[in-house]
């Protein structure tokens, strides 16, 4: 325990029960391929059509970059409060809680706005569902299933996750059962769609799906959000971030390939907005693509308990360094005595998320802003300036071939960033709202936090106790 917390008293430490595949099933779960594939694929196919392909690809080779600044920032730092932890140790306190302030947002709003999405992709089986009942009971018994043993948690989102895992595996074998053209064809030739046409891919709409790449293989650095209940974080993190990404990249990039090598019709299915759905209706029949969707929506609720799970845990973090005042902090901060949990942020979290439910979808996309940008640009940052201020030198893992990995990452941000000023319907707003998010953290921090003077981020010790672990 820590015996000198902000909130006056010890806070009871989480238990460290996991080993790396325990972690890894949750990791994965954050970033839910399948969700992907279906949810944000078709959006890169309608941009880039078969020049999707080169997007995944690059966009894959920027996340290797961000995973290694993970997996060497949470080897130094294994704290459920995540990115904003290594953020404060090696650029300070404000810069620190600026992330912290991005990340409320990332982080709260993905429940709702995944829960409201489930009756869209329901819609072929069970038509006219109403989608915010269905989000709110997603949520809320996402939020019940989230203040269990993390262990159980861990099975559970391991057992869902083998239903997403299936669903993407027979959209594999539908594509690949009657290929209509070779993957070299589309690497040298990339077309996209123009109208009622198909046309070379452009350079530009090449980049644009690349953006939108990064955003569908996001979630591997959630791991870190889990650390305090790993056993040997230091050592082992880094391998479940690590492996959490070369899974998504398999399980995002296998069945985006096969579609296009197997669609019989290229443009009517790089212009659809469900080619996934239609690829296994046309191959598989109805019941096939039924059998896709419920694996679709089983994805989206394991994503929605994972996700609640590394919420809780970063609110837990942000509690115990005493961010949001009593009582608020002392709740968040309580264990569950049998369960382990943070029981009571998991229910505050869930509380949120069932209340957002009731909000216009648009109004939370616009919310939640382009907060992944903000927080992969800090925390390449902090790696950079972390080697050169030897505040990582105690990392159990290290980077290979620094500065690489943090340097393309801030490129590739840079372009993304420009890319999404040029859409003044979507991209631009999302721009403008981290940028108001940035300035509101700021201001708290020092209108409030500094003037208390009590505001210390905590990394707790690593004991020596060794339960079962998954």
């Amino acid at each position: 325990m820590l015996d000198d917390q902000p909130l006056g008293r010890p806070v009871p430490p989480l238990t460290r029960s996991l080993g790396v595949m325990g972690v890894l099933f949750l990791t994965l779960s954050v970033a839910t391929p399948a969700s992907s594939v279906f949810v944000i694929v078709p959006g890169m196919l309608q941009v880039a059509g078969t020049g999707a392909i080169w997007a995944m690809v690059l966009a894959g080779i920027v996340c290797v970059a961000t995973a290694f600044v993970y997996a060497e920032l949470s080897s130094a730092w294994p704290a459920a409060g995540g990115e904003y932890v290594a953020v404060a140790q090696t650029l300070g306190p404000l810069a620190g809680f600026v992330m912290l302030g991005v990340n409320v947002f990332n982080n709260l709003f993905f429940p709702p706005v995944a829960g409201l999405g489930i009756s869209a992709v329901l819609s072929t089986v069970w038509p006219g569902l109403p989608t915010v009942p269905v989000a709110v009971v997603v949520v809320t018994g996402a939020t019940l299933i989230a203040l269990l043993q993390i262990r159980v948690n861990a099975w559970v989102t391991g057992l869902f996750l083998l239903g997403e895992m299936l669903a993407l595996a027979a959209i594999v074998a539908l594509g690949l059962a009657d290929r209509a053209r070779p993957v070299g064809a589309m690497l040298l030739h990339p077309v996209m769609p123009s109208a009622a046409a198909l046309v070379p891919a452009s350079p530009a709409a090449i980049g644009l799906a690349t953006s939108i790449a990064i955003f569908a293989l996001n979630g591997y650095g959630a791991a870190v959000y889990f650390a305090e209940e790993m056993r040997e974080p230091s050592r082992l993190i880094a391998r479940a971030i690590l492996a959490s990404l070369v899974l998504t990249l398999v399980f995002e990039i296998a069945p985006t390939v096969a579609l296009l090598v197997g669609a019989p019709d290229l443009h009517g299915a790089v212009t659809a907005d469900d080619p996934f759905g239609l690829l296994a209706r046309m191959r598989g029949g109805g019941w096939t693509a039924d059998a896709i969707a419920i694996g679709v929506v089983i994805a989206i609720v394991n994503a929605i308990i994972a996700c609640i799970l590394a919420c809780a845990r970063f609110f837990y973090g942000t509690a115990r360094d005493g961010s949001w005042g009593r009582p608020l902090d002392r709740w968040m901060a309580m264990i569950h005595p049998r369960l382990g949990s943070p029981w009571v942020g998991t229910l505050i979290v869930g509380g949120v998320g069932v209340a957002c439910c009731f909000l216009p979808l648009t109004l939370l996309l616009v919310l939640s802003g382009t907060g992944l940008v903000a927080i992969y640009a800090g925390i390449a940052v902090a790696a950079l300036v972390g080697r050169l201020n030897g505040a990582t030198a105690h990392a159990a893992y290290r980077m290979p071939l620094f500065p690489l990995a943090p340097v393309a990452t801030l490129i590739a941000l840079g372009y993304v960033t420009w890319t999404s000023w040029l859409d003044p319907a979507e991209g631009r707003p999302g721009l403008i709202m981290t940028a108001l998010q940035i300035a509101a953290s700021a201001a708290y921090y020092v209108l409030v936090l500094r003037r208390r003077g009590d505001w210390r981020v905590h990394v707790p010790e690593v004991t020596d106790d060794r339960p079962e672990r998954l």
